[in-house]
């Protein structure tokens, strides 16, 4: 799983008849300090996360779980991160 960053949407009308309409995240990976580790990730959405949210994902064949029908997706948000703390040390609060 990694960290994500929403910081925008991303629209295609066109798409593969095997990705259904879901709504397609721009996401920038970041570590438990909010450093960005990769900018710019399309994931897929069905929480409903908003811009600035931080964010849990995962890629791969996890990602593609997130329907019951096979779909061409390579990473999916599967929850809105509330807090991330190590050692008592509070890195993200909503």
């Amino acid at each position: 799983m990694e960290l994500g960053k929403v910081v925008g949407q991303v629209v295609s009308t066109v798409r593969d008849p095997g990705l259904p309409n879901l709504t397609l995240l721009l996401v920038d990976i970041v570590d438990a300090r909010g450093n960005v580790l990769r900018a710019g990730q399309v994931a897929a959405d069905i929480l409903g996360a908003g811009e600035g949210e931080l964010v849990l994902m995962v890629r791969g064949s996890s990602a593609r779980m997130l329907l019951e029908t096979r779909t061409p997706l390579d990473l999916s948000v599967v929850g809105i991160v509330d807090q991330v703390t190590s050692r008592n040390e509070i890195f993200f609060n909503k």
